[in-house]
């Protein structure tokens, strides 16, 4: 499963106090479709001797805060890994680009699946970037209020769960915390977004916030691939209720969850404490 937003910052936490003061002194780029902008040769002449001065994260993706304005935007995708290394560690299969950093370590990309890529741009450009430039909210900040979610709501035509996993209305939500959200809210995940009451919209923003807060407590969740920036596994995918439990006992009622397609995602859900 693609890493959401608490894996995403559980790398963001991991790095940041290992790499904040250190300088690219080469990139060895060993798969040059994974750099997404500029052209690979321009990329790697481009990081040298830039200086990493701060880390952050906006919805699934990763930003490295670079000297003279720049900035390595990383996502990860499906199985994508960012990992800071010693560089006499065996090299991970699937290991496409490598940094060296001025202290003898590396940081390895490294992405089975070949979905993942790698942006150097100038910070005056970031807003530019498609896919960047029109994330939504983010589901933690002070913005992302009960009443700006029910007027989201109350105006978009569509079932709940392919909203919430929509990036340009909440940036950094995908299947398993929108599962696990919309359990907690007792909200069906195809109810039409605008027929929620006031009541399902609070207890689904509070459900929102509380799992994605969880997540992150717990590093995550590794259901296969994932790995914090230290290639440790998180640990949350003990404590799911629902999602990837078909056919096991809810939580709430000890009936079976089911699985269905949702806007052509698999969803798990419980039908009688979630009842459409």
């Amino acid at each position: 499963m693609m890493p959401e937003l608490p894996e995403v910052e559980t790398i963001r936490r991991t790095l940041e106090p290992k790499l904040t003061g250190l300088t690219f002194t080469a990139v060895n780029i060993l798969l040059p479709r994974m750099i997404k902008q500029p052209e690979p040769d321009t990329f790697a002449a481009g990081i040298i001797d830039k200086k990493i001065e701060k880390i952050k994260r906006r919805g699934k993706y990763l930003l490295l805060l670079l000297s003279d304005n720049y900035i390595l935007l990383v996502h990860l995708r499906m199985t994508g890994r960012l990992i800071y290394s010693e560089k006499a560690a065996p090299l991970a299969k699937h290991t496409h680009v490598i940094f060296t950093l001025n202290d003898g370590c590396e940081l390895r990309f490294c992405d089975t699946r070949q979905f993942g890529g790698l942006w150097l741009v100038t910070a005056d450009s970031l807003s530019e970037l498609p896919g960047f430039k029109k994330l939504g909210l983010e589901p933690l900040s002070d913005m992302f209020t009960r009443e700006y979610l029910k007027q989201e709501l109350s105006r978009r035509r569509t079932r709940t769960k392919p909203l919430l996993l929509d990036q340009t209305f909440i940036a950094g939500m995908g299947n398993i915390y929108t599962d696990e959200a919309l359990y907690r809210a007792r909200i069906n995940p195809e109810r039409l977004a605008s027929t929620l009451t006031d009541i399902e919209i609070a207890e689904l923003h509070r459900a929102i916030q509380e799992v994605l807060r969880e997540g992150i407590e717990n590093r995550g969740t590794t259901l296969r691939d994932y790995m914090d920036g230290e290639g440790r596994s998180g640990s949350y995918q003990d404590l799911l209720r629902v999602y990837g439990r078909e056919g096991k006992p809810c939580t709430r009622c000890n009936l079976p969850i089911v699985r269905k397609k949702v806007g052509g995602r698999s969803s798990y859900y419980c039908p009688v404490c979630q009842k459409l």
